[in-house]
């Protein structure tokens, strides 16, 4: 175990006194609590437009998503707190975010694991110290002081920075950019008594430590009173690595201790590795490129007909009514007493309407039909096919026993992703 820590320490437990996002819906420790939806593999997420819902959920404020700097967990006023959670669990594993700390006085920036039987594994940021990351754990919701940890470190309210946890039975390793900065031993954790050891959903999210409302201490381990006039704060999240070193569909609790040992594993494919897995869908822009060649030339011609057709009916309606106007003209000029006695006698009665270059009359004799051009009609493109988009959410998935690119571009200090 790390040597104590007081101020560390002591924050880190007035903050998860503090979180009211810490709680669960049913605990596995007091009464029997459904199966937890299990992941049984391992998935890169990229935070640039809003993740499916039917991975992630957002249990508090509003997160929105940027193709740049990715999501945005901002707080504007007080009770701002804005969390995204995983819809799965993990049993034992490993995590990475990309993150950029929020700056402000009493804002704290976060990434937590947390298990039905509030097992618990954190970093934590404060806004008002730009020297330090901090680390977390939680066995069973108890609080210890002892628990927490500091870390060294400069620009994680400058950049992006890789925070990873690796978890096995054994033990919790937390490193920064790929440097391994803290190691927890099961042993050490009262003997493995308060180990976090329970299948696990990560949030990140973002909470005002500072909040006039909380008790003082809270307050002073985040650095002092938060004054919202001077925000908003935010803290940007990029993208982040989940893998589940278990394969279970689904994870239970075989009695109300709150082992490892009691958890159960349903065999077979996860709700999230199938959703996962599903063939991606297909743009208007895709479905076209896929069809044959003789469909699309049967689109072509008839793409082009449809154009002849309604230009020809355009050209024969402007005849027909200059036409009319013509023959209105003759008519005006007609001596209606020789008309009566004659009729039109002389073609000169007749006036024709003046033609220019300009014209569509010029080139012809009156009465002959003016030349039809028909330029060629341009590819089939349906109206409501959307532009492409080079951004969108995106994640990549591996075979279990694959190896993550983005742990081997931004972690290369850091074990694998498999359990050891």
């Amino acid at each position: 175990m790390l040597p104590p820590l007081p101020l560390a320490a002591l924050g880190a437990a007035l903050a998860g006194l503090a979180s009211a996002q810490v709680h669960t819906d049913c605990n596995p420790l007091n009464t029997t609590c459904p199966p937890d939806p299990g992941f049984g593999t391992e998935a890169d997420f990229y935070f640039n437009s809003t993740p499916p819902a039917e991975l992630w959920e957002t249990i508090a404020g509003t997160v929105s998503y940027d193709a740049k700097k990715g999501a945005a967990f901002t707080i504007n006023k007080q009770g701002d707190s804005p969390t995204i959670r995983t819809k799965f669990y993990f049993f034992f594993g490993r995590t990475e975010i990309f993150l950029k700390v929020a700056p402000g006085t009493g804002i704290v920036s976060s990434m937590m694991w947390l298990s039905d039987v509030l097992d618990e594994v954190d970093w934590e940021f404060l806004g008002s110290n730009k020297s330090f990351a901090s680390t977390n754990y939680f066995g069973k919701g108890e609080q210890d002081w002892h628990n927490g940890g500091m870390h060294p470190m400069t620009g994680m309210q400058d950049d992006y920075h890789n925070y990873t946890t690796v978890w096995t039975k054994e033990k919790i390793d937390w490193y920064i950019d790929g440097a391994l900065v803290r190691t927890l031993l099961s042993k050490d954790a009262n003997n493995s008594r308060t180990y976090p050891q329970t299948p696990m959903r990560m949030s990140i999210g973002i909470w005002a430590g500072g909040d006039p409302s909380l008790p003082e201490g809270t307050r002073k381990w985040a650095g002092g009173d938060t004054n919202y006039a001077d925000g908003p704060y935010t803290m940007y999240v990029t993208q982040a690595h989940v893998t589940d070193f278990s394969t279970g569909k689904e994870y239970s609790y075989g009695d109300k201790s709150g082992s490892a040992d009691s958890i159960k594993m349903a065999p077979g494919n996860s709700t999230a590795y199938q959703f996962l897995q599903r063939p991606p869908q297909q743009s208007i822009a895709d479905k076209w490129r896929l069809l044959p060649a003789k469909t699309k030339i049967g689109i072509y011609a008839g793409a082009s007909f449809l154009g002849a057709l309604i230009i020809g009916t355009l050209l024969f309606y402007i005849k027909a009514r200059r036409g009319r106007e013509a023959n209105a003209a003759g008519f005006s000029d007609y001596d209606g007493h020789d008309g009566h006695r004659g009729g039109l006698s002389d073609a000169d009665a007749y006036h024709v309407p003046a033609t220019t270059a300009a014209s569509p009359l010029a080139p012809s004799a009156w009465g002959a039909p003016p030349p039809v051009t028909i330029s060629p009609s341009p590819p089939y493109r349906d109206a409501r096919e959307p532009a492409p988009d080079a951004h969108g959410f995106d994640f990549g998935l591996n075979a279990p026993n694959s190896e993550s690119p983005l742990l081997r571009s931004q972690s290369p200090n850091a074990p694998s992703s498999h359990p050891p």
